[in-house]
């Protein structure tokens, strides 16, 4: 399911447009992407929660040439699977 799918079945469901959908869609993909880049930590209980986390500095090899090299570090995004969702993706 895509973006404009996802947006659609929830127009539907909660009987608005899928504009409107779209719109509800698209500011709250801003919004976790700014509490993230942030370094908060946001959670919808039940289904997920959503953090910054700092990856150290590693050693690793270039596939191409088997030559040891530094991967530097940085930072990820990290989702961890809720109670509700958990269920969900049992069946």
């Amino acid at each position: 399911m895509n973006k404009s799918e996802l947006a659609s079945a929830i127009a539907e469901r909660a009987d608005v447009s899928a504009s409107t959908a779209s719109g509800v869609l698209s500011a709250l993909q801003e919004v976790l992407s700014e509490q993230v880049a942030k370094g908060e930590k946001v959670t919808v209980p039940g289904f997920f929660s959503l953090e910054r986390v700092e990856r150290s500095e590693r050693k690793g090899r270039n596939p191409q040439t088997g030559a040891e090299m530094t991967i530097p570090g940085g930072y990820a995004a990290k989702l961890t699977a809720g109670s509700a969702l958990k269920a969900a993706a049992k069946g």
